[in-house]
């Protein structure tokens, strides 16, 4: 059980508060820019149209459910790189990311297979024809670059396991810096290119991730140059570094897929009321993202830090480490749900500047549902902590099948809800907070019956 006196204590040391904020700092920040990214989008987006903007999400979320196994298989391996860097083992820290390369290349074809057929996601849920059209462009679009994404998920996770952040940190950065004037220059049709929408807020999306590869396989290429990480044979097969990504790495894949496509599911759903409801909750969505990728990392923090404490066999510090973060991400969580709950008008207006009319509706919807995140938001924030630790450990596949459990539990009642009793879309919305607490629920008991403990991830 989590020792609260004990807990008080660790906070006055800050040599761990140091080592904590040292790397996930820059995560949040990285994480933080990517946000910038998506608000920027769906902000120029919303200026096109109701339908552009809703479109961006629909779409977006769909080939991010698609690409989201590989990614979590690939970037597992940044547990491994913990694990080994850890147990002063760096050039198995060098050899583990050349094969999550070799995974990303074998990844793309299966990706690209999607999408003729991606179109019909959009067409089962029965929504309106001209976003359907528009969500299915920019899904087929953002398919279609997503070997930059899985690249530089590969090398992005090397960074991680080292908890060398700051590299991540200047490469999405610099991307982010470049999305925004692409995306204005495509979106509206600037510098004599024609006016492309929905599809030129993915190409520039796609754009700023192979920048960010780009500067992180630089940064790689410096950092394996060094006499502790070269190894022999560099671009060998290794078997056994492969065996364990399929092992461990395939249910850490898995869960984020399957999870997604559930979400994906809910998301499909609430957009069938139409657009202003469509509108409405990718406004929401977009200011939970603010929340959200902040937890992300944070919760990569826990990976890193986990790994390496499991990797020098100093169980009990991991799960120091894990409560400490988790204090730090409650905390934050609390702040965000203040400001949601202050700010709440002010955030969805940012989307829908003429909210006169029709778009009225659309600022009211969004307006409930900022608030209704607000009733998930620390259990959100638990779960991504406590997820990624008991990743670190190797302890994936109870978590995911739980996980998984809980989700699909969540999809099945939102079909229900919406298509056979007719709900509101607050009713239905209800379903998703129920299922994000269960699932902090879940891990929590996962993590205090301590068998991650007693998982050999690495020997």
């Amino acid at each position: 059980m989590i020792n609260i006196n004990r807990l008080v204590k660790d906070y006055s040391n800050t040599r761990d508060l140091g080592l904590i904020f040292k790397i996930a700092l820059p995560i949040i920040l990285s994480n933080g820019s990517l946000t910038v990214m998506h608000v920027t989008d769906r902000w120029f987006l919303s200026q096109v149209g109701q339908v552009e903007l809703a479109a961006s999400m629909s779409g977006g979320l769909t080939s991010h459910v698609l690409i989201s196994f590989f990614a979590g298989l690939i970037g597992y391996v940044s547990a491994l790189v913990a694990q080994y860097y850890g147990a002063n083992r760096p050039k198995k820290c060098t050899r583990a990311t050349i094969q999550a390369f070799y995974l990303a290349f074998l990844s793309y074809p299966l990706l690209i297979l999607f999408i003729p057929i991606i179109k019909y996601v959009f067409i089962w849920t029965n929504q309106e024809q001209e976003l359907s059209t528009y969500a299915s462009l920019y899904a087929k679009t953002m398919l279609t670059g997503s070997i930059f994404f899985l690249m530089r998920t590969a090398v992005g996770s090397f960074f991680i396991g080292l908890g060398k952040t700051r590299v991540i940190l200047i490469a999405d950065a610099v991307g982010t810096l470049l999305n925004i004037p692409f995306n204005f220059v495509l979106i509206f049709g600037k510098l004599g290119l024609p006016k492309l929408g929905v599809k030129g807020a993915a190409l520039a999306t796609i754009f700023a991730s192979f920048i960010s590869f780009v500067i992180l396989f630089f940064f790689f290429l410096r950092e394996t140059s060094q006499l502790k990480f070269k190894t022999r044979r560099l671009l060998k097969i290794d078997g056994e570094i492969i065996k364990k990504l399929f092992s461990f790495g395939l249910p850490a894949g898995l869960e984020p897929f399957l999870n997604l496509f559930a979400f994906n599911i809910f998301l499909q759903m609430m957009h069938s009321y139409g657009t202003d409801t469509a509108s409405a909750i990718t406004i929401a969505f977009t200011w939970d993202s603010v929340v959200y990728l902040p937890f992300v990392g944070l919760g990569m923090t826990a990976r890193t830090i986990v790994g390496q404490n499991l990797g020098a066999k100093d169980r009990e510090n991991a799960q120091r480490m894990t409560y400490m973060i988790m204090g730090i991400s409650i905390a934050y969580g609390l702040v965000m749900i203040l400001f949601f709950n202050l700010f709440t008008g002010f955030l969805s207006a940012i989307f829908d500047p003429e909210f006169q009319g029709s778009n009225s509706n659309s600022q009211s919807i969004s307006n409930i549902m900022i608030r209704l995140i607000s009733l998930y938001t620390i259990a959100n924030s638990c779960k991504m902590v406590l997820g990624n630790s008991l990743q670190a450990a190797g302890d994936t596949v109870w978590v995911m099948w739980v996980s998984i459990s809980i989700h699909w539990a969540m999809a099945i009642s939102v079909v229900v809800l919406v298509q056979i009793f007719k709900v509101n879309q607050y009713v239905a919305f209800s379903a998703l907070i129920v299922m994000i607490n269960l699932d902090f629920i879940t891990k929590f008991y996962r993590y205090q019956t301590a068998k991650w403990k007693n998982i050999n991830l690495i020997d």
